[in-house]
């Protein structure tokens, strides 16, 4: 495993919704590429993981090994995506998480996360590079919805500032594409997911990897592989937020 540091060039997210508008990331549909690739019809559910076989079919066909830049959100969520991807494309995992609080946590995470790119014996020799950790970041983007429930407005822009910067990350380093871990996750929303990378592929020039992980038993695979490899599972997504929230659950369900 090669591991490379990386620092993003710094982006003031102080105003969130002036660089949303300047960006079209608000309001905005999916961009050109989307509408190309979007085989349904109105109201009809689309199958991104089709969508991405279709991709990597074709890319199989023309004997090219594509360059992928993975933004990924944890160790045990990259686990079964790595496992499939990396017969597919030369991967490179992006570990951009300013949401993670506290430091120890987010330390925790990023250290277990390239102990499974060195542990799992890839098809391909995976890259790791390490963004930013500025939690205020985070926090300027989420201003206003600290209380929203989790999966609400401030975790969406919660995955738009993630993909913003792996967008630019991909688009600087001259990718072929790029895509992110999180859609695995069962209370992850895969349709805002793509929409959201997809319009931002189309701004920064690079193809978004459209995907839904969870899809085939993605989801069962990565905890199946978090216990082969003794993963660090965490209880909750990352920010402060999620962190209260999972913890008034537990609460709850303890009868307190």
């Amino acid at each position: 495993m090669q591991t490379v540091s990386f620092c993003f060039p710094k982006i003031c997210f102080l105003d969130w919704n002036n660089w949303c508008k300047d960006r079209r990331i608000i309001g905005a549909g999916i961009g050109g590429r989307g509408k190309e690739t979007q085989m349904t019809q109105p109201g009809q559910k689309r199958n991104y993981q089709r969508e991405m076989e279709q991709i990597m079919e074709r890319e199989g066909r023309e004997g090219r090994i594509p360059s992928l830049l993975l933004h990924s959100c944890c160790a045990p969520c990259s686990s079964y995506v790595l496992e499939y991807l990396s017969r597919y494309f030369d991967i490179t995992v992006y570990y951009y998480n300013p949401n993670i609080a506290p430091k120890e946590e987010y330390e925790t995470r990023v250290k277990e996360q390239e102990r499974l790119i060195r542990e799992m014996g890839l098809q391909r020799p995976v890259k790791f590079l390490a963004g930013e950790y500025v939690p205020e970041d985070f926090y300027a983007a989420a201003k206003g919805h600290e209380a929203d429930p989790e999966g609400g407005e401030r975790c969406v822009r919660c995955y738009e500032l993630r993909l913003a910067h792996a967008a630019g990350v991909a688009a600087r380093g001259g990718y072929d594409y790029f895509t992110t871990t999180l859609s695995i996750s069962p209370l992850k929303n895969a349709d805002k997911l793509n929409e959201i990378g997809a319009r931002l592929g189309d701004q920064w020039g690079v193809p978004y990897l459209l995907s839904d992980f969870k899809k085939k038993n993605g989801y069962k695979r990565s905890v199946q592989l978090s216990a082969e490899y003794g993963l660090y599972r965490q209880d909750y997504c990352g920010c402060v937020f999620s962190q209260a929230e999972a913890r008034a659950r537990k609460s709850a369900g303890n009868g307190r």
